[in-house]
């Protein structure tokens, strides 16, 4: 269901507003809460305020294009997801920004490795995250600008830089932002401009591959990079001679094209706030005149790293892991979105495949209340997802204290906490048709939020299937197998079942089996 509108900002630019709302509508109550968030410049928690009392403008730094995202980006993109949701559900009418990094060092390596043309190589991995996106239920940003549509944009930020001594041209016709020109330097993520010997490490204190330097300077970075032979045809024209933008100025470009010199969030991972977005702040600000007053962003909000097994993502450990791997294994989408955001946003969130079956359980519970509400409230599960003559009512129910909690600081593993609460008072409860609906509103304002609606699809998807007594005795003797911690026995036969047209979904106590 969607409700559509577009909105001319007062700077210019036409965005479209595509709200969708997961099948039902979000009643207008919800206006009464104003969510408050923690702000890495300042080091508190602040209410978030539309700064022009219209529209709340944000802008979240989005994927490189040279491969598929793994769950450490996702981790990222779906806490951001859940805030979007938030912040639309609080009648803050957001206007989401998220870029597409299509040219660096990691593109342009890729495409000449596979020797096809930069831009088919990065539509290709940007049409991948995509589908990736849509299979775990990600809201599309309302502008996703792609970086070289948008080289001239960083000519002119340069130019600026370069008119007002902030900026300088190296021999090689390189142009580099003077660091040493902005006293501000450092502001976001605290780092004192005299230690600040390199830009090689970011600030989660892992080495900062996001943009290769070609020298290593005290303290400045590069905005624009000369052209070089090792990056073939991939260059524009400037007035200091061919080459290529430098990463950080691309974000600066961009976000101010789509939302103005000064806009009311950004977010991005913790590794960003060092070197990025400090130097996104100087940049912008030094191009266009900032104060305090009037900062180039007034929010800064940066999501936690992931671990996997305890340990940091790498492919010699054997945990990094992408969305097709974790479906391969036999999870669903919303069993993987639930296990990457079921933590606070601020703390590291470990990540395991026990986890994971965790997560399916809880999951199974919450449809089991889900499917109860809609009896007690006498809505079909096909009304409950596309809604004709049921609305939401105006009221939270029993699910106010989550909404507390979700609306203080994004605290979902507190919100989460609230919901199960709620869900067993009801159960427990003997409702009228009246009380159970009023329940139900307050759940399908949970499952948007939380944007985990398409449970409700998949109640409507289920089906009575008579599993044959060989198929059932194939997945006992798998329990067996891993029970007794034979894991290639237990993988033989997941396989020998998944060729017989059958998953088995494991959860703590047990399993059940189904066909693909």
């Amino acid at each position: 269901m969607k409700n559509q509108r577009s909105r001319r900002l007062n700077f210019g630019a036409t965005v479209s507003l595509d709200f969708l709302r997961d099948g039902f509508m979000l009643p207008s109550f919800m206006s009464k809460v104003t969510p408050q968030l923690y702000d890495t410049m300042t080091k508190r928690v602040l209410p978030l305020i539309a700064q022009d009392g219209k529209s709340f403008r944000f802008y979240c730094c989005g994927p490189t294009v040279y491969g598929p995202a793994h769950i450490g980006n996702f981790r990222t993109f779906l806490v951001q997801d859940i805030f979007r949701r938030l912040v639309e559900a609080a009648q803050l009418h957001p206007v989401h920004v998220r870029n597409l990094t299509d040219v660096d060092d990691k593109t342009i390596k890729g495409s000449q490795k596979e020797g096809v043309p930069l831009k088919a190589f990065t539509e290709r991995w940007t049409k991948k995250f995509h589908e990736d996106c849509a299979l775990l239920n990600m809201l599309p940003p309302h502008v996703e600008p792609k970086a070289t549509e948008h080289i001239p944009q960083m000519l002119t930020m340069i130019e600026q830089l370069v008119a007002n001594n902030h900026a300088y041209v190296a021999k090689d016709g390189s142009v580099y932002f003077r660091v040493n020109s902005f006293d501000r330097y450092g502001c976001c993520s605290h780092i004192k401009i005299d230690l600040n010997r390199t830009q090689s490490t970011n600030s989660a204190g892992e080495q900062n591959d996001a943009d290769e330097y070609d020298r290593e300077s005290v303290t400045d970075f590069a905005l624009w990079k000369s052209r070089k032979p090792e990056d073939g045809e991939n260059f524009w024209k400037s007035p200091w001679g061919e080459g290529r933008p430098g990463w950080h100025i691309e974000c600066s470009a961009m976000s101010t094209q789509y939302l103005g010199n000064s806009f009311d969030l950004h977010g991005g991972g913790v590794d960003l706030c060092f070197p990025h977005h400090d130097n996104e702040i100087a940049q912008s600000e030094c191009a266009h005149g900032n104060t305090p007053e009037h900062p180039y962003c007034r929010h800064w909000f940066h999501v936690s790293h992931l671990m996997v097994d305890g340990a940091k993502m790498s492919k010699s450990l054997g945990n990094l892991y992408t969305l097709g791997d974790l479906m391969n294994k036999g999870f669903t989408p919303m069993e993987i979105r639930y296990a990457l955001t079921s933590g606070h946003y601020r703390q590291q969130l470990n990540f395991t495949l026990e986890g994971l079956a965790a997560a399916r359980s809880t999951l199974r519970n919450l449809k089991k209340s889900l499917k109860r509400l809609l009896e007690l409230s006498g809505i079909e599960t096909k009304e409950f997802i596309e809604p004709k003559q049921w609305e939401p009512l105006a009221s939270y129910g029993s699910f106010e204290p989550a909404w507390n909690a979700i609306a203080d600081d994004m605290n979902v593993s507190a919100m989460l906490g609230e919901v199960f609460k709620a869900l067993h008072k009801i159960d427990a409860a003997a409702l009228s048709k009246e009380q159970a609906r009023a329940e139900l509103s307050g759940l399908s304002l949970v499952l948007y939020v939380l944007g985990l609606f398409p449970v409700a699809q998949e109640l409507e998807s289920q089906v009575s299937v008579e599993v044959p007594t060989d198929i059932q005795i194939l997945a006992q003797q798998r329990w067996d197998a891993k029970a007794a911690k034979n894991w290639p026995e237990a993988d033989r036969l997941r396989k020998e079942l998944t060729d017989k047209g059958w998953k088995i979904l494991d959860s703590k106590d047990g399993f059940t089996v189904e066909p693909l």
